[in-house]
């Protein structure tokens, strides 16, 4: 096991020297080694000549260089694209931090309980000089601020010391290049639904005759960073199709919509495909004896394994829907499939469908949620990475190849056929902003009712189908 110390150094030559030599003498777990990966961010004081007269003589330590000042934030972002650790922690090259802590902060990340951890300056329990007023007034301020927009209850969000998981962290676009880099990673960890642990630890902060560097633009530049990122789910290094699945966090009443049209239809035991972050499947598994989860992203999969790891009847099974093997590992199989956002995505539609029938008990239901209408598939549907938008026709062949029966249809959100043919056709939009989605979902009664009466079809299909029963049965009526 190994920690990556990434060290963000600007401009501290009287200091950086006798830092780094506590980050190498700094305790670790038992059995864990250390590597020190240090961005001089462009020093002009002969920082410079000091790391690299350290880097040379201790082998834990890599150096890079920017040519250009860029910015902490930046520095940091570099870092972590070295950065060969199962876990990252972020050191200031100040002695303001204390790496003797380095155990506190690296404890719940070592239990299994977090996936990140924050080192808190305001917690009580350890030694702190005491801070200017303002100052302390200003960080608390941003604090609640970023409290409110991302939904936590941190008591430092601008504490230097945060330790994340690599693989979390590597997958997280850092845009900010100064201190926005702080608000900025606590709101996509936030949205990501990381689990976050806050720990005490000791700050020994110095005076700006001292060397601090962070000043009230910083402040502002917080403030706007919070607010950006509320706005924008920018959450993953490489976009995905399935990132749609985020968004809908955001769109709690629709959600609710869709979740009281597929409720009624479940049994008892229930197997959920490409079941995302667990947006419905926490809806959904409600009264219910067994619930599967499934999903083949290894991020989505982690998400779930957080979401759902003390609730006993939630099981979280890594599938692929295209690979038939993968559907042993769902165990029994089950009274209801759940194939939500999935078809759109496959290679073979129909090669999805005949692995689901091996899931899916004799008589059992299938519900499939997906995007409707061939002639509104735009490059918006493409950056999705939809490969395809259904007809209820073209379900209903794939259900009748199978010998499955069409049991009940829903047409939903008709006035969004004519807003995405808009967005997508029209003005050949890649996304859909956030402000527009909020809209949407506080408007959600109105378009509920005027489903009743638009002449057109939806832009999502909800169908239920019916397994046929062994030979010599029938079906139950349809519903």
């Amino acid at each position: 096991m190994k920690l990556s110390i990434l060290v963000p150094v600007y401009n501290e030559r009287t200091v950086v020297e006798r830092s780094l030599a506590q980050v190498v003498a700094a305790p670790l777990p038992e059995g864990m080694d250390r590597e020190i990966i240090l961005v001089d961010d462009c020093s002009t004081d002969g920082t410079t000549e000091i790391l690299e007269r350290l880097a040379a003589a201790e082998p834990a330590m890599q150096l890079y260089r920017h040519e250009v000042n860029q910015g902490k934030g930046a520095a940091i972002r570099n870092a972590i694209q070295y950065a060969t650790g199962d876990f990252c922690l972020v050191q200031d090259a100040d002695l303001e931090y204390d790496p003797a802590e380095y155990p506190v902060l690296l404890r719940p990340l070592l239990d299994g309980n977090a996936d990140a951890v924050f080192g808190s300056r305001y917690l009580v329990g350890v030694q702190t000089r005491v801070l200017p007023f303002w100052h302390s007034v200003v960080n608390r301020t941003l604090t609640l601020l970023s409290n409110m927009f991302c939904n936590l209850n941190l008591t430092d969000m601008e504490t230097c010391y945060k330790v994340f998981r690599t693989d979390l962290l590597k997958s997280i676009p850092i845009r900010s290049d100064r201190f926005g880099f702080e608000p900025e990673i606590t709101m996509k960890s936030a949205k990501r639904q990381l689990r976050i642990y806050e720990v005490p630890i000791s700050y020994h902060g110095r005076s700006y005759e001292e060397g601090k560097k962070i000043g009230w633009k910083d402040g502002v530049q917080a403030l706007t960073t919070i607010l950006k990122f509320w706005l924008i789910d920018d959450l993953y290094v490489k976009p995905s199709g399935r990132g749609v699945l985020n968004t809908l966090t955001g769109t709690p009443k629709y959600v609710t919509w869709i979740t009281e049209l597929i409720r009624p239809h479940l049994g008892d035991t229930v197997l959920e495909i490409g079941a995302g972050i667990g947006t419905l499947s926490g809806r959904l598994m409600a009264r219910r004896l067994r619930y599967v989860a499934a999903e083949s992203d290894p991020m989505n999969l982690h998400a779930l394994r957080n979401r759902f790891l003390r609730t006993p009847s939630v099981e979280v099974v890594s599938l692929d829907p295209e690979q038939g093997e993968d559907y042993a590992r769902t165990g029994e199989a089950a009274d209801t499939v759940l194939c939500l956002n999935v078809l759109e995505y496959a290679e073979d539609p129909a090669a999805v469908l005949r692995h689901i029938d091996s899931a899916l008990k004799p008589g059992g239901r299938l519900v499939v949620l997906a995007p409707q209408g061939r002639s509104l598939y735009s490059p918006l549907d493409a950056a999705l990475g939809l490969k395809r938008r259904f007809s209820l026709d073209d379900l209903r062949r794939l259900f009748t190849a199978r010998g499955w029966r069409l049991e009940r249809s829903y047409q939903i959100n008709k006035v969004s056929a004519l807003a995405w043919w808009v967005q997508g056709k029209i003005l050949r939009r890649r996304r859909l902003g956030k402000p527009l989605l909020k809209v949407f979902d506080k408007t959600v009664w109105l378009w509920k009712l005027m489903d009743k009466i638009l002449p057109w079809s939806g832009l999502s299909l909800v169908v239920v189908a019916r397994k046929r029963l062994e030979e010599g049965s029938e079906p139950a009526a349809a519903i």
